[in-house]
């Protein structure tokens, strides 16, 4: 069953990507609320519920991208997935290295999914229209 409002995180440093996020994702028939934040930290302060984060929702599905500054997203998704409180949420990679050891090392720490982000805005959309598809309208989320 779909959540009444879909709670997605996106981690994600680059201003551009993230305003075409928001844009494709609010921009379609469900109702989400996306919060972004920018860098490794503020995603596990978030996460935790820690200042300036304390009212945050809890995520129903993370955006991740791994290029971060301060704390990298390889880290924020082993520190995630170490926390009992949010391993369960699913995870899905999405970044602009498709460098097999990035993919490798995503999958052993527990990402639901790897995408590379296109360099063609027109394929960028449809990447994150297929993630609403799949992960809001076929997976049953927990």
């Amino acid at each position: 069953m779909i959540p009444a409002v879909i709670q997605v995180l996106l981690i994600e440093d680059n201003p551009g990507d993230a305003d075409l996020i928001r844009e494709t994702l609010e921009s379609d028939r469900l109702q989400l609320h996306l919060s972004v934040v920018t860098d490794g930290p503020a995603a596990l302060a978030f996460l935790a519920r820690e200042s300036p984060y304390t009212s945050a929702p809890r995520p129903d599905l993370v955006l991740l991208d791994l290029n971060l500054p301060k704390l990298d997203g390889a880290e924020v998704l082993a520190a995630m997935k170490a926390r009992e409180d949010v391993r369960h949420i699913p995870v899905v990679v999405l970044t602009s290295s498709d460098a097999e050891r990035d993919i490798v090392q995503s999958y052993r720490l527990g990402a639901s999914c790897y995408l590379t982000k296109p360099l063609d805005f027109s394929a960028f959309r449809d990447i994150v229209r297929a993630i609403e598809g799949f992960w809001f309208t076929v997976v049953k989320l927990p």
